[in-house]
């Protein structure tokens, strides 16, 4: 069988260290690298970086790729403090990020500049989706290579991609970024309504790819592996709840439309993968954070970073066999 690979990975701020880990135990064990092996990779907010980051293509060398998967989660370890800076100045004047983001753009901005400079989405080596929502027009907002290569208007430079894709509202302002012809865009964190991209990527394929035969794809002809950035129930109790007001939901509503929509994606492609032959070709791998793990997403001290990076190898080692499984399909 000669199957679609598909790589899909979660939005969850700094906790990318965690598939991103994974993805480099798979290169040094299976011998492969993302940008050869993976045919189509999607992914939201942080998920969004990494696959921007995974298919960017070399300077000197434009049909590899500029890093390896281990330099990729080096991101995180070299720019998480540029990324998630909150000098003093900026909290006083949003009031400790009540009245407006909770981090400056400015740091974010560098970061991706120096990472990704002038690339462009239509330049990425392998078929993407990115995803963001557009708050003026009200709908999902998909930023696709294999359209990019197309059409001029849906090629956009890959620091904005990444930028609109990680625009997380009370994290960063909103991005405003324009594709190749100048038309331009108000973009938020894709997670807002899709944190975990796999069905997503499943819908594309379905649309847009062929088979061997020359047959629109089906999940027979796919296999996927949607990796999470780790998870945590928090509970709010009915006493507390029922008083609060406005202020006081913002956080609760992202972290359960969050976590909710990640459930949801999950349990459908479950569902659709069971009626093939080898429901083995979809594969998911994530994980309650241990409690060693601070879950929230701009947590970049060492010690939590470290425990992130010990997180992604302990789920590698606890799911080894099925990867390699899943790699040998």
């Amino acid at each position: 069988m000669s199957a679609i690979n598909i790589l899909s990975i979660d939005g969850g701020g700094i906790r990318g260290i965690v598939p991103g880990t994974i993805l480099v135990q798979c290169e040094k064990e299976f011998g492969i690298k993302v940008a050869d092996y993976f045919d189509f990779v999607a992914g939201t907010s942080t998920g969004g970086i990494l696959s921007c980051a995974y298919l960017c293509p070399s300077p000197t060398n434009p049909s590899e790729p500029k890093f390896s998967a281990e330099q990729v989660v080096g991101l995180y370890f070299e720019k998480g403090k540029q990324i998630f800076d909150d000098p003093f100045f900026h909290k006083l004047r949003s009031i400790w990020g009540v009245f407006g983001a909770k981090f400056p753009g400015k740091g974010i901005d560098e970061a991706l500049k120096e990472y990704f400079g002038d690339v462009w989405l239509s330049q990425l080596l392998k078929p993407a989706l990115i995803t963001s929502y557009d708050i003026t027009n009200r709908n999902g907002h998909f930023f696709t290579q294999h359209d990019a290569k197309l059409k001029s208007n849906y090629d956009f430079l890959i620091r904005d991609v990444s930028r609109a894709t990680s625009a997380a509202p009370t994290y960063f302002d909103c991005a405003h970024v324009k594709n190749k012809e100048g038309e331009p865009f108000t973009l938020v964190d894709g997670g807002v309504f899709v944190n975990n991209p796999a069905m997503c990527a499943y819908a594309e394929i379905r649309d847009n790819f062929k088979n061997v035969h020359g047959k629109p794809a089906t999940a027979t002809d796919m296999k996927i592996l949607s990796l999470g950035t780790g998870f945590t129930k928090k509970h709010y109790a009915y006493r507390k709840a029922r008083k609060w007001g406005m202020a006081q939901w913002v956080r609760p509503v992202i972290d359960i439309m969050m976590s909710g929509s990640v459930e949801v994606d999950d349990f459908y492609l479950k569902r659709i993968f069971e009626t093939i032959d080898n429901p083995q070709q979809y594969l998911r791998i994530n994980s309650k954070m241990p409690a060693e793990v601070d879950p929230e997403m701009d947590n970049i001290t060492p010690k939590n970073m470290s425990a992130l990076k010990n997180l992604g190898e302990k789920l590698f080692i606890q799911n080894k066999e099925k990867l390699a499984n899943w790699f040998k399909l």
